[in-house]
Protein backbone atom coordinates (compact mmCIF):
# COMPACT_ATOMS: atom_id res chain seq x y z
CA UNK A 1 0.00 0.00 0.00
CA UNK A 2 3.11 2.46 0.55
CA UNK A 3 4.03 2.08 -2.65
CA UNK A 4 1.30 3.29 -4.10
CA UNK A 5 0.88 6.17 -2.27
CA UNK A 6 4.54 7.14 -0.97
CA UNK A 7 5.51 9.61 -3.85
CA UNK A 8 1.93 11.41 -3.55
CA UNK A 9 2.62 11.86 -0.02
CA UNK A 10 6.36 13.28 -0.28
CA UNK A 11 5.15 15.19 -3.18
CA UNK A 12 2.26 17.41 -1.98
CA UNK A 13 2.32 17.34 1.62
CA UNK A 14 4.99 18.75 4.24
CA UNK A 15 6.04 15.73 5.96
CA UNK A 16 9.22 14.13 6.64
CA UNK A 17 9.17 10.39 6.50
CA UNK A 18 11.49 7.64 8.38
CA UNK A 19 11.57 3.70 7.47
CA UNK A 20 13.54 1.62 9.68
CA UNK A 21 13.26 -2.35 9.39
CA UNK A 22 14.55 -5.23 6.56
CA UNK A 23 12.14 -7.15 4.58
CA UNK A 24 11.99 -8.36 0.66
CA UNK A 25 14.34 -6.92 -1.40
CA UNK A 26 11.94 -5.84 -3.35
CA UNK A 27 10.61 -3.20 -0.71
CA UNK A 28 14.18 -2.12 0.25
CA UNK A 29 14.97 -1.22 -3.07
CA UNK A 30 12.15 0.50 -3.60
CA UNK A 31 12.49 2.52 -0.36
CA UNK A 32 16.14 2.93 -1.21
CA UNK A 33 15.06 4.29 -4.96
CA UNK A 34 12.66 6.78 -3.01
CA UNK A 35 15.18 7.79 -0.80
CA UNK A 36 17.27 9.25 -3.63
CA UNK A 37 14.24 10.77 -5.00
CA UNK A 38 13.41 12.63 -1.60
CA UNK A 39 16.35 12.96 0.47
CA UNK A 40 15.24 15.82 2.42
CA UNK A 41 12.13 13.76 3.20
CA UNK A 42 12.57 10.25 3.88
CA UNK A 43 15.13 8.81 5.82
CA UNK A 44 15.50 4.90 5.33
CA UNK A 45 17.33 2.52 7.36
CA UNK A 46 17.38 -1.40 6.37
CA UNK A 47 17.95 -2.98 9.45
CA UNK A 48 17.28 -4.49 12.94
CA UNK A 49 18.26 -1.81 15.16
CA UNK A 50 16.34 -1.43 18.70
CA UNK A 51 18.29 1.52 19.82
CA UNK A 52 17.62 3.62 16.95
CA UNK A 53 13.89 1.92 16.70
CA UNK A 54 14.04 3.87 20.64
CA UNK A 55 15.16 7.38 19.02
CA UNK A 56 12.39 7.32 16.25
CA UNK A 57 9.46 6.45 18.35
CA UNK A 58 10.51 9.23 20.32
CA UNK A 59 11.51 11.78 17.51
CA UNK A 60 8.18 10.90 15.86
CA UNK A 61 4.73 12.91 15.60
CA UNK A 62 2.97 9.92 14.24
CA UNK A 63 3.64 6.32 13.98
CA UNK A 64 1.93 4.06 10.61
CA UNK A 65 1.14 0.77 11.06
CA UNK A 66 -1.05 -0.56 7.94
CA UNK A 67 -1.20 -4.25 9.00
CA UNK A 68 -2.93 -6.46 6.63
CA UNK A 69 -3.83 -8.70 9.75
CA UNK A 70 -2.34 -8.19 13.13
CA UNK A 71 -2.91 -11.21 15.42
CA UNK A 72 -1.75 -8.78 18.46
CA UNK A 73 0.71 -6.28 17.49
CA UNK A 74 3.05 -4.48 19.94
CA UNK A 75 4.88 -1.58 17.44
CA UNK A 76 1.91 0.62 18.34
CA UNK A 77 1.33 0.25 21.73
CA UNK A 78 5.38 1.37 21.93
CA UNK A 79 4.65 4.41 20.13
CA UNK A 80 1.90 5.41 22.50
CA UNK A 81 3.95 5.68 25.23
CA UNK A 82 6.54 7.88 23.44
CA UNK A 83 3.80 9.78 22.06
CA UNK A 84 3.83 8.81 18.65
CA UNK A 85 0.16 9.08 17.37
CA UNK A 86 -0.85 5.53 15.90
CA UNK A 87 -2.27 5.37 12.03
CA UNK A 88 -3.35 1.94 11.97
CA UNK A 89 -5.46 -0.07 9.81
CA UNK A 90 -8.37 -1.40 11.97
CA UNK A 91 -7.51 -5.33 12.22
CA UNK A 92 -6.70 -7.40 15.31
CA UNK A 93 -4.69 -5.66 18.11
CA UNK A 94 -4.57 -2.89 16.08
CA UNK A 95 -8.44 -2.33 16.30
CA UNK A 96 -8.31 -3.16 19.88
CA UNK A 97 -5.44 -1.08 21.38
CA UNK A 98 -6.06 1.66 18.42
CA UNK A 99 -9.45 3.94 18.22
CA UNK A 100 -10.32 7.20 15.94
CA UNK A 101 -9.59 10.40 17.26
CA UNK A 102 -12.01 12.11 15.23
CA UNK A 103 -14.67 11.68 17.60
CA UNK A 104 -12.31 13.63 19.93
CA UNK A 105 -11.59 10.34 22.46
CA UNK A 106 -9.76 8.26 20.62
CA UNK A 107 -6.06 7.47 20.47
CA UNK A 108 -5.00 7.42 16.71
CA UNK A 109 -6.12 7.32 13.50
CA UNK A 110 -7.54 4.20 12.12
CA UNK A 111 -8.71 3.33 8.38
CA UNK A 112 -10.95 0.14 7.66
CA UNK A 113 -10.59 -1.46 4.41
CA UNK A 114 -7.21 -2.61 3.36
CA UNK A 115 -6.86 0.39 0.75
CA UNK A 116 -3.68 2.79 -0.31
CA UNK A 117 -6.45 5.44 -0.26
CA UNK A 118 -7.98 4.71 2.46
CA UNK A 119 -4.47 4.81 4.24
CA UNK A 120 -3.94 8.50 2.61
CA UNK A 121 -6.95 9.67 3.87
CA UNK A 122 -5.96 8.68 7.32
CA UNK A 123 -2.72 10.08 7.25
CA UNK A 124 -3.45 13.47 5.67
CA UNK A 125 -5.82 13.28 8.40
CA UNK A 126 -3.30 12.99 10.88
CA UNK A 127 -1.13 15.46 9.41
CA UNK A 128 -4.43 18.00 9.31
CA UNK A 129 -4.80 17.35 13.19
CA UNK A 130 -1.09 17.90 14.31
CA UNK A 131 -1.56 21.39 12.41
CA UNK A 132 -3.90 22.04 15.34
CA UNK A 133 -1.29 22.41 17.97
CA UNK A 134 -3.49 22.81 21.13
CA UNK A 135 -5.78 19.80 20.15
CA UNK A 136 -3.26 17.73 19.18
CA UNK A 137 -1.43 18.06 22.39
CA UNK A 138 -4.69 16.86 23.97
CA UNK A 139 -4.47 14.28 21.36
CA UNK A 140 -0.82 12.92 21.92
CA UNK A 141 -1.80 12.74 25.99
CA UNK A 142 -4.47 10.52 25.51
CA UNK A 143 -2.16 8.39 23.79
CA UNK A 144 0.38 8.69 26.40
CA UNK A 145 -1.88 7.52 29.02
CA UNK A 146 -3.75 4.83 26.84
CA UNK A 147 -4.47 1.52 29.31
CA UNK A 148 -3.18 -1.87 27.43
CA UNK A 149 -2.46 -3.28 30.12
CA UNK A 150 -2.67 -7.36 31.62
CA UNK A 151 -5.00 -5.60 33.87
CA UNK A 152 -7.41 -3.86 31.53
CA UNK A 153 -7.44 -6.95 29.31
CA UNK A 154 -7.89 -9.45 32.44
CA UNK A 155 -10.74 -6.65 34.02
CA UNK A 156 -12.81 -7.12 30.48
CA UNK A 157 -12.44 -10.63 30.61
CA UNK A 158 -13.93 -11.27 34.08
CA UNK A 159 -16.58 -8.67 33.11
CA UNK A 160 -17.22 -10.54 29.90
CA UNK A 161 -16.85 -14.23 31.76
CA UNK A 162 -19.66 -12.73 34.48
CA UNK A 163 -21.70 -11.65 32.29
CA UNK A 164 -22.23 -15.30 30.89
CA UNK A 165 -22.83 -16.79 34.13
CA UNK A 166 -26.05 -14.49 34.65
Amino acid sequence: MIENILDELLRTQDVQVVVLGSGDSEYEQFFLSMKGRYPDKLGVTIGFIPPLSRRIYAGSDMFLMPSKSEPCGLSQMIALRYGSVPIVRETGGLKDSITDSGDGRGNGFTFKTYNAHDMLFSIKRGIEGYRDKNGWSVLVKRAMESDNSWAKSAGEYIKMYKSLLK
